[in-house]
């Protein structure tokens, strides 16, 4: 047994995110590998580990936003699509859940923030969040500048505007009204050379009202936090790293030629710091002690013709916009019509899911709380690296920001939300590259990719690129762009790698298991003590397993399994040609013995009827199973987050229940811990017949050439 004291401390409830993918497209293989693979490996271990009734997997369709608005258009334009948004939303959050069952993502819910009983709920919880927000002061009313196509005759939503990202050192060239590509986020006035998608016109800057949640007032509490995430061992650097990049002081950055036009209205500016340009650098630095300072300096800058851009700093977060489509805003001194911005009530969607699958399983409605707020309950959000701001440096002060008090029942018992554990991948690449369904080489869908491989395959080999570590470029042999790499057949397909783990080595274990059985035992899993080495090993695996889960390294996990399968076929295999020696060298036959492994239990020889050669055989030949049966279940286990359809078959195939066998609840002594008083008396269990060439896990049918 592994000491009580060297076991990581696991909760008691948990929720594990994966992020909202956008109604308005088909999941490509981004989704799939960077997010929803691993949120699920690590749901399905900790219903394994705490209990399936303890834990919600929780994710659905992202019905609002821009790029649904936009995507909607452009289809209607073209008469590709003639029914409702909510219809065009609809037909994509149902290609979307065929496409997670595919990939056996064993979601708790997955609906959408605008569809059904979930829609319902979150409708209810926006309103109750910002109404909060305000009701505790962070809410300020700001009159801003929105894109107008003058020629449309109409505002423009935050992807009908296209232009170069106004943040300092970022590259990109698809910049929306108020975020790029890679997350960054500037005023909508800030963006460089705009150009609305509707009609190519550039389009005007007019006033509209909304309301801005109040970032910067957090940026103490921020700070703290980072800094308590940065000393925190198990916390991945991306995370810290990418929330330090923004809470920096509001800083302006100007192009050294034009220092001397800056010289002649800095002392109109408000009060500022200034610093020079760096060895090799481009712009000199303008420091402000606020956001508001800074934003006053830049108007002045702009009228006077001076090029700069911005620094990542905190600048009040949106709250509300003015597109029709989206959640409904609460009405706040009067302002009405407007929808709340999908990026904020994407933060809290999580919890309106929690309430809404608590709701269908029967449960009180504030039992969410034990999810969400509990202090024995955890929150793992599996996010992309692009998405740290949000979940990163607004999400935990929109969190900080509603205590005291709860957000459905105001007036009863404080119950404040519980900060989450982010876990944050890089980019996964396609190629060298990183993947765009708009870029000149289209990277391939999660359904194309079922074209070539089985789900086990892809799961396996996305969880061990190791994209907690870096971005990594994912490189399936069918879509290699090099003709000649992908038609040699000297050229081994990388996805392949720890497909080849299952087919073969962990196949061969399982199937080595079940037929000696049947050959020897009658169809009988023998029962008994498992040989101290193997208890050993197994206890040395669970105890790097459980830790490594704990940091959430999944590539890890696929390492440690790796080299755990590999031990385990070697020691059948090993231990199965010494058998075969004996029986050889005594004349033992292949019959089988004894009906019962009972009577063995009273010879401590481990022999039947005084020392016969072919029983001495037969107890040799009875451990190795007892051993690798033993091997065989916990490798299942340990894999079952990773390959849940093989594994399962196996435990199928040994006839015991999936939760009992599923379970890390026992001691992990021996296979007798799963049986019946009577078998364990008998000293075997019935498992089921195993047909002649039978795989657990199977190549794709287009690998067999």
């Amino acid at each position: 047994m592994v000491p009580a004291s060297d076991k990581p401390n696991w909760p008691k409830r948990a929720v594990v995110t994966a992020g909202m993918p956008y109604g308005n497209k088909p999941l490509h293989f981004g989704h799939i590998a960077g997010v929803f693979v691993p949120a699920d490996c690590y749901a399905r271990f900790l219903r394994d580990r705490i209990g399936p009734e303890n834990v919600r997997f929780i994710s659905g369709t992202d019905c609002f936003g821009s790029p649904i608005n936009e995507g909607y258009r452009k289809l209607v334009e073209a008469g590709e699509f003639d029914g409702t948004i909510a219809e065009y939303v609809e037909e994509n959050h149902e290609t979307q859940k065929r496409t997670l069952d595919a990939y056996n993502i064993s979601l708790s819910i997955y609906e959408g923030s605008g569809m059904g009983h979930s829609g319902e709920v979150h409708q209810q919880i926006s309103e109750a969040f910002i109404e909060k927000l305000y009701e505790n002061g962070y809410l300020r009313k700001r009159a801003t500048l929105q894109f107008y196509d003058p020629e449309a005759e109409t505002f423009l939503n935050g992807r009908q505007v296209v232009g170069r990202c106004p943040v300092q050192g970022c590259k990109s060239e698809h910049a929306y009204a108020d975020e790029c590509d890679l997350g960054h986020q500037y005023a909508p006035e800030d963006l460089i050379a705009p150009k609305s998608s509707v009609t190519g016109v550039t389009p005007e800057m007019r006033p509209v009202e909304n309301w801005y949640f109040d970032l910067p007032a957090f940026a103490g509490f921020l700070r703290a936090r980072t800094a308590e995430l940065e000393a925190d061992p198990e916390v991945r650097p991306v995370v810290y790293n990418t929330v330090k990049e923004f809470l920096a002081p509001p800083v302006v950055y100007i192009k050294n030629e034009a220092y001397d036009e800056y010289l002649a209205l800095a002392e109109t500016l408000p009060v500022h710091s200034y610093r020079e340009a760096g060895k090799g650098k481009q712009s000199f630095e303008i420091e402000f002690a606020t956001i508001d300072e800074r934003d006053e300096a830049r108007e002045i800058l702009a009228r006077a013709n001076i090029r700069f851009r911005m620094g990542k700093t905190l600048t009040p977060f949106r709250i509300t916009g003015n597109i029709e489509w989206g959640v409904k805003a609460p009405v706040l001194e009067g302002i009405e019509g407007l929808t709340v911005w999908c990026w904020p009530e994407s933060l809290w969607a999580p919890m309106s899911f929690t309430m809404a699958v608590n709701d269908k399983m029967g449960m009180p409605r504030g039992s969410w709380r034990d999810f969400w707020c509990s202090e024995d309950a955890e929150v793992y959000q599996f996010i992309g690296q692009d998405n740290l701001y949000f979940y990163g440096v607004a999400q935990p002060a929109l969190f900080e920001a509603i205590r005291p008090g709860d957000i459905l029942q105001p007036g009863i018992a404080e119950h404040p939300l519980r900060q989450t554990n982010l876990i944050a991948n890089y980019h996964i690449l396609f190629g060298d590259k990183k993947a765009s369904s708009s870029g000149a080489v289209k990277p391939p869908t999660a359904d194309e990719l079922l074209d070539y491989y089985t789900p086990e395959q892809l799961r396996a080999h996305f969880l061990a690129l190791g994209l907690d570590q870096k971005s990594v470029g994912f490189k399936p042999k069918p879509f290699e762009q090099d003709e000649k790499k992908r038609d040699d057949p000297r050229v081994a397909d990388p996805v392949l790698k720890e497909g080849a783990l299952l087919t073969n080595v962990f196949n061969r274990l399982a199937r080595s298991c079940f037929y000696e059985a049947q050959k020897h035992f009658g169809g009988y899993m023998p029962l008994g003590s498992v040989s101290d080495d193997v208890v050993k090993k197994v206890h040395e695996v669970l105890n790097a397993y459980d830790h490594t889960m704990h940091r959430a390294e999944l590539h890890a996990i696929m390492s440690i399994m790796d080299e755990f399968i590999r031990w385990s076929n070697k020691y059948w295999t090993e231990h199965i040609r010494e058998v075969e020696q004996a029986a050889a060298a005594s004349g033992a036959t292949d019959a089988v013995h004894c009906e019962s492994a009972s009577e063995f239990d009273s010879h401590p020889d481990g022999t039947v009827g005084g020392a016969s050669s072919a029983d001495a055989v037969y107890a040799m030949r009875r451990q190795v199973l007892v051993d690798c049966f033993f091997l065989l279940r916990v490798a299942a286990l340990l894999m079952h987050p990773v390959v849940p359809a093989g594994t399962e078959k196996i435990c199928d195939y040994l006839s015991f229940e999936f939760d009992e066998f599923f379970s890390w609840n026992y001691d992990f002594e021996d296979n007798a811990e799963l049986c019946s008083a009577g078998e364990i008396t008998e000293g075997r269990h019935r498992i089921r017949e195993l047909p002649p060439r039978t795989d657990f896990f199977e190549k794709h049918p287009s690998q067999f050439k």
